[in-house]
């Protein structure tokens, strides 16, 4: 174990500066950090983000991602370019002593260097890392199944649906043929519902530029194991995008469960068998693993316990947000309801904390978080969604010309939002690319098979009535 450098009290003659932790660089890590850089003089504090990836994903851009109408480079933003006052250290938190206010990590360089973990120490921590995906142990799982959380899971599931529909075109199996072009989603919340519906959208356009496969050959399958699908959008939008799914063609099974999905069969709890190469997991999180590696204490479903002031409770300096904070919702009518995990309060809980935190060094008064839930907006494919805002309940095209304009005034950066709105431009005057690139994801296979001299000729197969001795 050895400890991380750090500027504390490294100029003679100057009060040391405050060391302030984050760990996590995604909506709450990001934005605490860029409003602590603009808030706090350099002379004030340092401030440390610790990332698992050098980007932040702008996540509800994803299924976009996914259908080829946004660019993947335009879903993240540079965290190095956009905190320049910040000093970034790429790498995994992997436990937390706030009793000793260290952390201990692990980065590349650790791994190469065979030192082991580097410690990290802070005065104050801001504890964002976010969440994982929640597995359940289904067998076949952990072998088949993908997830739907990162950019790379959204491309690699793009180039996977293109690839088994140049399987499903080439091959003279039925059931190959079947079994590629079947595509089932577990979970009926945004990810599901938004990657599918992308996704089924991107592959009936698809459809059309393949001699042998049509929109009606594919078989899509939604599993929610509640008795609705979007519930944040509310119970009538939650019907109408049952039925517009529905209409599509899209198997909708609620109250259904994926019990197995062995042998690329994905068997449902219904009865129901379905031979596929496909298996799209997105059935809710769990907070992440070093909440549980921490001192901290958490609340009975491993979130952080916080105050309104978004302060972990009962401990000083420590400070938590987004989907590894449980925040108390002060707008809401019922006692102990908590702030829904979501990106709404995400970013609205960053600035907030980042304040606090500015006040809390400077010996000033705190402000509580409270924001009331205004709705929730969905796409459910190109010019097709519902949306649930302020009390008003939209459907179709204006829903998703709502979703897009939400969306555009969140995503972090002038720069990003120009480019994110130059592609959708650009993509309503040219056509769609339904180029499959799954080869990135094994960039050395052909230099692989150059240097090992070339593919291999097949050894010929045996002979079915081999001669006797007697028959020479």
């Amino acid at each position: 174990m050895v400890k991380a450098a750090n500027s504390r009290g490294s100029a003679p003659g100057t009060p040391p500066r405050t060391r302030i932790l984050v760990v996590g660089g995604g909506y709450v890590g990001m934005y605490t950090a860029l409003r602590l850089q603009r808030k706090l003089r350099a002379d004030e504090a340092e401030v440390t983000v610790v990332s698992p990836e050098p980007y932040m994903t702008y996540q509800p851009f994803l299924p976009e991602a996914a259908a080829g109408s946004i660019s993947p480079r335009h879903v993240v933003v540079p965290l190095r370019r956009v905190l320049k006052r910040c000093r970034i250290v790429v790498g995994e938190a992997r436990s937390i002593d706030h009793a000793k206010r260290t952390a201990t990590i692990t980065t590349l360089a650790t791994e190469e260097e065979g030192t082991g973990a580097v410690e990290i120490e802070y005065d104050e921590i801001v504890l964002a890392p976010g969440s994982v995906s929640r597995t359940l142990p289904i067998p076949g799982l952990a072998e088949f199944a993908i997830g739907f959380k990162t950019v790379e899971e959204a491309i690699g599931l793009r180039n996977h649906v293109i690839e088994q529909m140049d399987i499903a075109s080439s091959t003279r199996d039925p059931a190959i043929r079947d079994a590629a072009l079947t595509f089932v989603f577990v979970g009926g919340g945004y990810a599901g519902v938004e990657a599918l519906a992308e996704l089924e959208d991107m592959a009936r356009y698809a459809a059309r530029y393949y001699h042998n496969i049509k929109p009606e050959d594919m078989k899509w399958v939604l599993v929610e194991a509640s008795d609705r699908i979007l519930p944040e959008v509310g119970p009538e939008m939650g019907k109408y995008t049952v039925r517009e799914l529905r209409a599509r063609n899209i198997d909708l099974r609620l109250e259904t469960r994926l019990e197995s999905c062995e042998k690329r069969v994905a068997v449902l709890s219904d009865g129901a068998r379905f031979p596929t190469r496909t298996v799209v997991w997105t059935a809710g999180v769990k907070p992440h693993p070093v909440l549980a590696a921490s001192d901290l204490p958490r609340n009975e479903r491993g979130r952080l316990a916080c105050t309104a002031f978004l302060t972990v409770e009962g401990v000083e300096h420590a400070w938590a947000a987004g989907d590894a904070a449980a925040v108390p919702d002060i707008t809401a009518s019922a006692p102990g309801t908590e702030c829904a995990p979501n990106a709404q309060h995400a970013v609205r809980q960053a600035k907030v904390l980042a304040d606090n935190l500015v006040h809390a060094l400077r010996d000033e008064v705190l402000t509580e978080y409270a924001h009331q839930y205004v709705g929730s907006v969905a796409s459910l494919g190109l010019h097709k969604g519902v949306a649930h805002v302020y009390g008003r309940k939209l459907k179709g095209y204006p829903a998703w010309l709502m979703h897009r304009v939400y969306h555009l005034s969140r995503v972090p950066t002038f720069n990003r939002k120009m480019r994110v709105l130059a592609e959708w431009t650009l993509s309503g005057l040219f056509k769609r690319e339904i180029v499959s690139l799954g080869s990135l994801e094994h960039p050395r296979a052909e230099f692989e098979l150059a240097a090992g001299g070339g593919p291999k000729e097949p050894p010929p197969p045996p002979a079915s009535n081999p001669p006797k001795d007697n028959q020479r």
